[in-house]
């Protein structure tokens, strides 16, 4: 067909220049609606993209975890500023040709529905707009990754005062508090610019490819094909009607249980009944062996593809300076091999960071074997599914010897967690609520509108904290949602797939076994299949609505009220380890 590089070494340094006569020869085979003409050039295309996508993706993972390294910059820049927007515009060239022959094949419907509306919104003038966000992307990686405070006279990353913000002293945790948010604050002014600029540049982006708005448009770019804007907004009410509630009491509760008069957000996260912050691991190779032992007593398969990744060297794990905050987990395409960062610092967070990731490793693996590299790629809803529904399925196997707790320290860890998922929800479905009004209303282009939307939707969505006097403090979290900056509109997917992992949860309860099974049916049919049949798969289905939200609410309070009365029967007892591998 083409004569490819064996490696993606080839574009390591490459320029747009030498990538482009690559696409240029395969627009040029001639191409019919035959299966013999068809398969061979998708194949070689398919080859192309992981080649050309793998250095991009390793040139992500040396900017990440150094964003002080000039040259590490300069090489993510290359590919995130010109190879990548200019590869988006090949993907729609070649794509036309694909759908003007009328070629089909069933498991490549979900692709070829991706590519049409690809075609559709596709505008040559967008192309370098999109650079120019991703300039300031980088601008803001960049600004994040270099904050750092003072603490007795130790510089410390923004994540390294996780630890103290789970301190049994109130006031080291205020302090702890603070500091970290003054840290973003103080980029106030370089934030508000940074995403001035974005907000024009995705707005002009909407116009320029005929929709009313920038959500309108990002509804087409991502392939939201099951559900719509009015659902979201249904799915902000649900959360209002049968969330907010529950941490309301979750909150009421932790203000009885700490003996204060209010509840301050230092408060929120320190754990209850306990005398000492849990210590889950000293370093990081106690953190990876015992991940891996997790992982083998759920499915042994699975404990074998994170083991590759320890001995490979695919796991960048702790948070050090110049390191980029926050946590992801990426796909080297052409090797088929998953890659974790994140900024461990020895917290219960960290495990959970830890086994999320993993989930989206573990989805990377099992897609890794569909013949084209667009199979493989599902929309975040599927994605987050893989991953939250992770978090859940490790809960009972977090207890030593082979975990990381004492049975107490579990029963602590546990209801930390299914807090968070309370609370998440209602975090996510704000932060979405935010995006929808900044895209769709006109005072969305000022940042003093802004900041006050988003002080209204807090106090909307979240009570039993008070933040009296701390205004300036909640808004420096929109701050440092990157999300809101970097990937707009991604994070409703994770309040739908966090309802779909307590779905997978509550069948673990009945069935362990099967559970797992349908798990893996699901992350192995990539993005074969439509959402509501990739849920289905996995034996749970999509929820928007309040009534079925607040039955699995109920069923969370149910647990979180077992743990607090010291039964640890719904986790260790009824999910026991399986004792063969789940196919």
């Amino acid at each position: 067909m083409i004569d490819l590089p064996s490696s993606p070494d080839a574009f390591r340094d490459a320029t747009w220049n030498e990538v482009q006569p690559y696409y240029d020869q395969l627009a040029a085979i001639p191409l019919e609606n035959r299966n013999d003409q068809v398969e061979p050039w998708l194949a070689t295309w398919s080859r192309l993209d992981t080649l050309v996508g793998e250095a991009g993706t390793l040139s992500m993972i040396a900017y990440t975890g150094n964003t002080a390294d000039t040259v590490a910059e300069e090489a993510y820049l290359r590919f995130s500023m010109d190879i990548f927007p200019k590869l988006d515009e090949q993907q729609v060239r070649l794509a036309r040709r694909l759908i003007d022959i009328g070629w089909s094949r069933p498991d490549l419907e979900t692709t070829l529905r991706r590519f049409r509306t690809d075609i559709e919104i596709f505008r040559e003038a967008n192309v370098e707009r999109f650079s120019q966000i991703e300039e300031l992307s980088a601008a803001y990686q960049k600004v994040t990754g270099g904050l750092s405070v003072d603490w007795d006279g130790t510089r410390k990353t923004i994540p390294q005062l996780q630890p103290y913000l789970k301190s049994s002293n109130r006031a080291e945790r205020e302090r702890a508090f603070r500091l970290g948010a003054a840290a973003y604050l103080e980029q106030r002014d370089v934030f508000v610019d940074q995403f001035n600029r974005m907000f024009a540049l995705r707005d002009a982006v909407a116009r320029e490819a005929d929709f009313s708005d920038y959500q309108q448009y990002c509804f087409a770019a991502k392939h939201r094909f099951d559900y719509t804007p009015a659902d979201c907004a249904r799915f902000h009410d649900a959360v209002r009607t049968a969330v907010s509630p529950a941490v309301a009491r979750l909150m009421e509760y932790r203000r009885q249980a700490l003996g204060v008069k209010t509840l301050r957000p230092w408060d929120i996260t320190v754990d209850l009944g306990i005398a000492e912050p849990l210590q889950p691991f000293a370093n990081v190779e106690t953190f990876v062996e015992r991940a891996r032992h997790i992982f083998t007593r759920i499915d042994a398969e699975l404990g074998q593809r994170f083991g590759i990744m320890a001995d490979e060297g695919l796991l960048d794990l702790e948070s050090r300076p110049g390191k980029a905050p926050g946590g992801y987990c990426t796909d080297l395409s052409f090797r088929g091999r998953p890659f974790i960062f994140m900024n461990a610092v020895g917290v219960p967070d960290d495990v959970q960071t830890l086994v999320h990731e993993a989930g989206h490793s573990f989805h990377d693996f099992a897609t890794h074997p569909l013949p084209f590299t667009w199979q493989r790629r599902t929309g975040h809803e599927a994605a987050e599914l893989a991953s939250m529904s992770m978090e859940l399925l490790a809960m009972p196997y977090l207890v030593e010897p082979d975990g990381y707790y004492t049975p107490e320290e579990a029963r602590i860890a546990w209801l930390e967690h299914l807090e968070e998922v309370l609370t998440s929800l209602v975090h996510i479905a704000s932060v979405d609520a935010f995006q929808a009004w900044i895209y769709t209303d006109p005072r969305g282009a000022d940042a003093a509108a802004r900041d006050a939307q988003w002080l209204a939707l807090r106090a909307e969505f979240e009570s039993g904290i008070d933040w009296t006097g701390l205004e300036p403090e909640r808004l420096a979290r929109w701050y440092r949602q990157l999300h809101i900056f970097e990937l707009p509109f991604y994070y409703i997917e994770y309040g739908i797939a966090q309802l779909g992992a307590l779905q997978v949860f509550r069948n673990a309860m009945r069935d362990p076994i099967g559970a797992v099974a349908a798990y893996k049916r699901f992350l192995a049919l990539g993005g074969t299949k439509s959402l509501p049949e990739l849920y289905e798969a996995a034996g749970v289905k999509l929820i928007f609505d309040a009534a079925e939200m607040a039955e699995l609410v109920a069923f969370v309070e149910e647990r979180i009220d077992s743990l607090r009365n010291g039964a640890d029967a719904p986790f260790t007892t009824v999910i026991p380890a399986p004792t063969s591998m789940a196919h």
